[in-house]
């Protein structure tokens, strides 16, 4: 009985929770196995809302105690429903200067929302697609990290500006 409690509180706060976000447009996340490959991408598939309004875009992540890095690069790759491809290497700062893990929550899971990109206008119809890839590498190393351990899951967010 106690334990059917739980659960519904949990369910319902986190229906309150999500409907709350009136700028939340899009949010998916995708878990990982135990470690993200470098050959592995992650990929999303976003029926934009409109072609009139701005969106900003972001990378969402969730990540536990055993990411042991102060930064993330990422390639992310938006394409387009009539085949045009934007490619960016990006850089985010995960850790602060002592070591401590960036990002909100309490448990020793972080969740970290990420720019990608501002006030974007989807003026194309149809399906895009946003490909999310790894691109570690360690200090003085040639080869990229193959393995990359303590990211769960990786998450696309699209939400609205408050420009009209």
């Amino acid at each position: 009985m106690f334990r059917n409690s739980i659960i519904l509180f949990v369910l319902v706060f986190s229906f309150v929770f999500v409907s709350c976000d009136p700028n939340r447009v899009y949010d998916e996340y995708k878990s990982l196995p135990k470690t993200w490959n470098k050959d592995s991408i992650i990929s999303f598939k976003i029926n934009p809302p409109d072609s009139l309004n701005q969106y900003n875009l972001f990378v969402n992540l969730r990540n536990t105690n055993e990411y042991k890095y102060n930064n993330l690069f990422l390639i992310v790759e938006m394409v387009f429903p009539h085949g045009k491809t934007i490619k960016d290497t990006l850089e985010y700062k995960m850790a602060d200067p002592t070591g401590k893990l960036l990002g909100t929550g309490l448990t020793d899971i972080k969740e970290n929302k990420l720019w990608y990109k501002e006030n974007i206008i989807f003026n194309e119809s149809g399906p895009y697609r946003v490909n999310i890839q790894h691109a570690m590498r360690e200090n003085g190393k040639v080869n990229g990290v193959v393995d990359l351990e303590g990211i769960t899951d990786v998450g696309f967010r699209i939400e609205r500006t408050d420009k009209k």
